[in-house]
C-alpha cells in the first residue's frame, strides 16, 4: 500500500440555483478519482462544498423573501442532499458562512494587509452582478459580459485593492517552470495569455452600504470581502489552516477540479494570493470543459440546466457517471443530450458489459453447476492474447488517471471487454461442453476472471455495478475494499459460486415496435379462418433449440440477432424482440423455432429460422419454450 496523500476539490458552488449536470459532472470527477486513489491505497481526502456570500445570494434571498441566511442554507442542502442521493463519497462538505472558514478568512486579510499588499482607493469601471466582478472596456463583448451576456453597469466607488499585480513576474515564472501546474496546456497557455497585459490590482471589497452579506474585513469593519477572496480561501480552512494535520498533510498535494470559466481566479487570482499571504501553492489546478446543450452552454443563468437527480431515476445512477466520464475528453467541450445517454446506455452497458456477464456466468451455471474454475495455465494462444490484454489494464488505466484522461481509462476498460467477448465466441464453451471438460474449464475460469478486472478497474467509475460484477463472480467481501496492489494481479482474487441474476442494464428504448419476427404481436384468440391441412402442417420443421448468444442489431429499435444451437448446428435467427427481452436476458433460454423457414436478411444479418412467441395478459411479448428442459434439437410433435 503506498499511503501517499492525495487532495481533490470540486470548486464550492454558489447556492443562487439548485445544482444541475453540469456541477454533477465536476463532482463525480472528483469522487471518481478519490475512489481510484483510495482503490490505488493512498490517504485520500475530497472536498465539496457551497459558496454563500455575496450580491448575487442577496438578491435571490430578497426575491424568495427569506433572509440571505435562510436561503443558503435551504440551497446549500439541496447540494448536499444531491450529492449523498447520488452517493459521491466526499470527506468534508464546507460552506464559506461557517464562522471557522470566516475567522480564517480574516485571518489571512490581515496578514497580507500587514506586509503592505492591500491598500484603499477609488475605482470606476463596468460591473457584473452575475459574475461579481469588475470587466475591462477590452474584456467586455458589447457592452455585455462574456459569460451571462448581460449588460455591464458603470460602478465607481471607494475600495481595498489587493497588489495583484506586484505578483505577475513570479506568477509567470512559476507557470513557465511548472508546465503541469495548469492543465490540460490549452488552459495554461490561456492563463499565459491574460499574464501578456499588465495585470491590474484586484478590488477585493463591497462598501456595507450596498452589500451586507460577506465577512467584514478585519481592518474596516465598513466593508466586506469580495466573495472570490472569500470562496478560494475555503481549500485551505477546510482542512483547519494553519496549524491543523489535514493542512500539513494534504495541502502539499492539492489538486483542483474546476470548470474553464472559472480559470481567471483559480489561475490567476488564488495563486498571488497565496503567495501574498506566505502559503505554498496547489500542485495542479485541473480544466475542465462545458457541457452544452444544443451547442450551448449549460448554464442556470440562462436556463439551459438538467436535473442530476432526473437523470439519475430515469437512466440509473451508474449509466449516468458512465455517460458523463466516457463522453467528454477531459479539458473539451462536449455535447449532452438523453439521446447520446441511452446510445452508450445501450451499446456499451447493455449489449457489451451487460451480455458478457450474463452469457458467461449462464454458461457456468448451465455446464458447471455454477463453480467458477480457478484460473490456470494459458493453454492456447487465444488464452495467452486475453491474459496479456487483463495483465496490461492496470498500468493503462493507471496512466489515464493520472492525466485525468477518464475516457481513455473507459476506453481501456471496454478494450478489455471486447477481447473477453472475441475470447468467447472464438473459443466457443458450448461446443467444449460436448467434448472438452477441461478446456471448457479454462476457458469459462479466464472469462470470468477479466470480468473480475474489469468490475475491479470500473469501481471508481461505477460504485454499484462494480460490487453487483464481483457479487455475482462470487468473490468474497467488498470492492471497496480491495486494493489494486494485489486485487489488479491476474489471479489475484479467488473466484466463488456464480450468481445469475437480473441484467446489469435493461436496454431503454424509445420508439414503438412492430411485430416481431415469428409472432404476430398481439393476442388472436379467434380461430383463423385460413384453415391448413394435417399434411401441411406437418410440413413445419418445428425443433427445441438454445440461445447461445444475443446481440441488438446495430440500427434497429426492435431486432435481435441470435445465436442458436439445434442439436450439433449452430444458426442465426433475427427476430423482433428487443423491446420485450434484453439480449443479456436470452442467452441460455430454451425456445422454440420453426426450423425449415426459407433464410431471409433483415437489416443485413441473415435469419435462418423462426422462434415462436405469444402475448401476455400484460401485452408483452411471451417466448415459447418447453415445459421443462428438452434435448437440444428435438423436433416438437
Amino acid at each position: 500500500m503506498s499511503e501517499q496523500p492525495f487532495y481533490v476539490t470540486t470548486p464550492i458552488y454558489y447556492v443562487n440555483a439548485p445544482p444541475h449536470s453540469g456541477h454533477a459532472y465536476t463532482t463525480i470527477v472528483a469522487d471518481t478519482v478519490s475512489r481510484y486513489h483510495r482503490l490505488a491505497g493512498d490517504r485520500t481526502y475530497f472536498l465539496t462544498g457551497t459558496d454563500e456570500h455575496g450580491d448575487k445570494i442577496a438578491q435571490a434571498a430578497a426575491r424568495a423573501g427569506e433572509t440571505p441566511q435562510a436561503y443558503a442554507d435551504r440551497i446549500s442542502g439541496m447540494f448536499r442532499e444531491t450529492w449523498t442521493r447520488m452517493g459521491l463519497r466526499f470527506d468534508q462538505f464546507i460552506r464559506t458562512t461557517e464562522a471557522r472558514h470566516k475567522r480564517v478568512v480574516q485571518a489571512i486579510l490581515q496578514t497580507i494587509h500587514d506586509a503592505g499588499d492591500i491598500y484603499f482607493s477609488e475605482y470606476g469601471g463596468l460591473y457584473c452582478v452575475g459574475c461579481e466582478r469588475f470587466y475591462t472596456e477590452k474584456e467586455a463583448v458589447d457592452g455585455k459580459c462574456p459569460d451571462h451576456q448581460t449588460p455591464l453597469e458603470y460602478v465607481k466607488e471607494q475600495n481595498y485593492f489587493f497588489r495583484m499585480s506586484k505578483y505577475q513576474d513570479w506568477l509567470i515564472r512559476h507557470i513557465q517552470e511548472h508546465p503541469d501546474f495548469i492543465r490540460p496546456e490549452r488552459y495554461r497557455n490561456e492563463a499565459l495569455g491574460f499574464l501578456r497585459e499588465p495585470l491590474e490590482d484586484l478590488c477585493i471589497s463591497r462598501p456595507r452600504s450596498r452589500l451586507e452579506w460577506g465577512i467584514p474585513l478585519p481592518f474596516d469593519d465598513r466593508y466586506v470581502t469580495y466573495v472570490w477572496f472569500d470562496a478560494l480561501i475555503n481549500y485551505v480552512s477546510a482542512l483547519d489552516y494553519p496549524d491543523g494535520d489535514l493542512f500539513r498533510t494534504f495541502w502539499p498535494v492539492a489538486q483542483h477540479l474546476i470548470a474553464k470559466d472559472i480559470l481567471k481566479p483559480h489561475g490567476i487570482y488564488w495563486p498571488t494570493m497565496l503567495r501574498a499571504a506566505g502559503i505554498p501553492v496547489y500542485r495542479h489546478l485541473n480544466v475542465h470543459g462545458y457541457w452544452l446543450m444544443d451547442e450551448a452552454k449549460m448554464s442556470k443563468s440562462r436556463g439551459r440546466v438538467l436535473s442530476p437527480l432526473e437523470l439519475a431515476d430515469k437512466y440509473g445512477l451508474d449509466a449516468l457517471r458512465y455517460f458523463l466520464l466516457r463522453e467528454m475528453a477531459f479539458g473539451l467541450d462536449a455535447n449532452f443530450s438523453e439521446e447520446a445517454l441511452v446510445g452508450r446506455l445501450n451499446a456499451d452497458l447493455a449489449n457489451n458489459l451487460g451480455n458478457l456477464l450474463q452469457r458467461t456466468l449462464g454458461m457456468v451455471g448451465r455446464y458447471l453447476d455454477g463453480g467458477i474454475p480457478p484460473v490456470g495455465e494459458a493453454a492456447t494462444e487465444g488464452d495467452r492474447e486475453l491474459q496479456r490484454a487483463a495483465e496490461t489494464l492496470h498500468g493503462r488505466v493507471a496512466a489515464a488517471m493520472e492525466g485525468f484522461a477518464f475516457h481513455k481509462a473507459l476506453e481501456a476498460i471496454w478494450e478489455l471487454l471486447d477481447a473477453a467477448n472475441r475470447y468467447i465466441d472464438a473459443q466457443k464453451p458450448w461446443e467444449l461442453a460436448k467434448r472438452d471438460g477441461p478446456a471448457l474449464a479454462r476457458v469459462l475460469g479466464f472469462t470470468c476472471e477479466a470480468l473480475r478486472l474489469v468490475g475491479l478497474h470500473l469501481s471508481p467509475f461505477m460504485p454499484p455495478t462494480a460490487e453487483k460484477i464481483w457479487a455475482r463472480l462470487g468473490i468474497a467481501g467488498s470492492v471497496a475494499d480491495a486494493r489494486l496492489s494485489e486485487a489488479g494481479r491476474w489471479g489475484g482474487v479467488p473466484l466463488g459460486i456464480a450468481r445469475q441474476g437480473e441484467a446489469l442494464f435493461p436496454r431503454v428504448e424509445t420508439g414503438a415496435a412492430a411485430p416481431p419476427h415469428g409472432a404476430t404481436g398481439k393476442n388472436e384468440t379467434a380461430a383463423s379462418s385460413d384453415e391448413i391441412t394435417i399434411e401441411e402442417f406437418r410440413r413445419l420443421d418445428l425443433r427445441v433449440a438454445v440461445i447461445l448468444g444475443a446481440r441488438a442489431v446495430p440500427g434497429s429499435k426492435k431486432l435481435v440477432e441470435l445465436r442458436v444451437g439445434v442439436g450439433a448446428e449452430e444458426r442465426t435467427i433475427v427476430a423482433g424482440i428487443l423491446l420485450d427481452y434484453p439480449p443479456a436476458e436470452l442467452v441460455g433460454k430454451q425456445i422454440v423455432i420453426v426450423a425449415n423457414l426459407k433464410p431471409t436478411k433483415l437489416m443485413g444479418v441473415e435469419s435462418r429460422g423462426m422462434l415462436l412467441a405469444g402475448t401476455g395478459a400484460d401485452g408483452k411479448l411471451v417466448l415459447i419454450a418447453p415445459e421443462r428442459s428438452a434435448e437440444i434439437g428435438a423436433r416438437v410433435k
